[in-house]
């Protein structure tokens, strides 16, 4: 099986510059250009059968997207959300530095932020996820999963099986790809990283508007 992971677009969260986590955003223009790119590369390039997605507005937006261009239909999961970040969902980066700073020497991992939840919860959350997602996968050739950049880092530290105390981070850009394969054998392998090559077709469109 190949499993496809997939960020979602640009938000409004990213031009308003606000913590978003769980503060439920929608798409701009650009991130919908942006999902569009990146579905025609997913129906040319990288087919999947199935397109599992966060409930959260951006992302599911952008797998509607992804689906309206391959016709293959989304499968939601409130499992597949972003870090819930309790209080600070929504806030403005400074004001929520005023409010709620961070403990002296960061907060501690099996710590919750205030109405939310800690960082190993989450990471929890995402093995829990991943695992059903792909039990209920099995049989399939290739699927696709629409998140956020923290619920993709922790589904890649779950499939490299790293330990519950890495401090490995894996970024992904908007709309960026990553691709990796378990084979017959259980055996996994990692194809690609991150790949937002689509980007630059949404860059030079808006350029070629502007002039």
């Amino acid at each position: 099986m190949e499993i496809l992971l997939i960020r979602h677009g640009e938000s409004e969260g990213d031009i308003l510059q606000v913590h978003e986590g769980r503060a439920d955003l929608l798409l701009t223009d650009h991130g919908r250009r942006q999902a569009k790119e990146m579905a025609v590369v997913v129906k040319e390039k990288y087919m999947p059968e199935v397109i599992w997605s966060s409930t959260l507005k951006r992302a599911r937006e952008t797998a509607e997207i992804l689906s309206g261009e391959t016709g293959i239909a989304v499968i939601e999961d409130d499992g597949l959300r972003e870090f819930n970040n309790g209080v600070l969902a929504g806030l403005p980066f400074a004001e929520a530095k005023l409010r709620y700073p961070e403990p002296e020497g960061g907060r501690k991992p099996h710590v919750p932020i205030e109405e939310g939840e800690s960082e190993l919860q989450f990471l929890f959350r995402a093995q829990t996820v991943f695992s059903k997602i792909l039990a209920e996968s099995e049989g399939r050739k290739r699927i696709a999963i629409v998140s956020h950049g923290g619920m993709i880092s922790n589904l890649l530290r779950a499939f490299l099986n790293l330990p519950v105390s890495s401090d490995v981070y894996f970024p992904t850009g908007d709309t960026g790809i990553h691709l990796l394969k378990v084979n017959e054998n259980g055996r996994k392998a990692v194809l690609f990283l991150n790949d937002c090559g689509h980007l630059a077709k949404v860059d030079s469109q808006e350029l070629a508007a502007q002039s």
